[in-house]
């Protein structure tokens, strides 16, 4: 895994990014019918054509696990030596690249073709996926929800009988990155069928403010480094 981000992200952050995820599922899912954030469903339904002979829809289910690939190898670039020493702020740059995208396909007509919003989106996912793997010192995703309830059952269970005060605040954090994500999807459901296409502007929204945040943090912690620095 590239290492491009090397902090470990703060619960304001991984909530909105956590409410992205389950935005675009939702956003997808109630225009077009699939889940486009994660690719296991689209293996599965090419394995499903693929035994029933439909060889041209097998292929269409590859084109966003495709563009998932690419969005994972990018950010494997953006982690190799050569191209740190170019690009200085590699987070913004994931962060400014999935806001132009989900931007584009708030302003695409309506009537767009489906595959050019779930493959974007696979991009993006997979961009989002990939970069922001860590809260708080403790693994997590940002685009689903299985294994963030598996890590907050088994924190409280451990809360509960050790009454462990790590268990408890790991159990607090996991807590609000699922409650986000529902949120998001709720939002998203709503919002598509009220706006349609461009309701997709919302996610765009909300990874706009994590940006802020981000950018807040690293002058802060680059302030913090500064004085430390003038202080010795």
């Amino acid at each position: 895994m590239a290492t491009i981000h090397r902090r470990t992200d703060k619960l304001p952050v991984g909530a909105l990014l956590a409410s992205v995820g389950g935005f675009l599922d939702a956003y997808t899912l109630t225009r077009h019918g699939v889940f486009a954030n994660l690719q296991s469903g689209n293996v599965v339904l090419f394995c499903v054509q693929i035994t029933s002979w439909h060889w041209r829809t097998a292929a269409l289910r590859l084109v966003p696990v495709g563009a998932f690939i690419v969005g994972t190898l990018a950010v494997e670039l953006l982690g190799t030596p050569r191209v740190v020493t170019l690009v200085h702020r590699p987070i913004r740059l994931v962060l400014t690249i999935q806001i132009v995208l989900l931007t584009v396909l708030a302003v695409l007509p309506g009537k767009a073709p489906a595959p050019v919003t779930t493959v974007t989106v696979a991009f993006v996912a997979a961009l989002q996926f990939s970069t922001f793997t860590t809260l708080h010192g403790a693994p997590y995703a940002t685009l689903m929800t299985t294994g963030n309830l598996r890590q907050c059952v088994v924190a409280v269970h451990r809360w509960l009988t050790r009454r462990d005060p790590g268990s408890a605040l790991r159990a607090k954090l996991y807590g609000v990155v699922v409650s986000a994500f529902s949120g998001g999807a709720l939002t998203g459901v709503i919002c598509t069928r009220l706006f349609g296409a461009p309701a997709i502007a919302v996610a765009a929204g909300l990874l706009v403010v994590a940006l802020a945040l981000l950018i807040r943090e690293s002058r802060q912690v680059e302030r913090a480094a500064g004085e430390e620095a003038a202080s010795t």
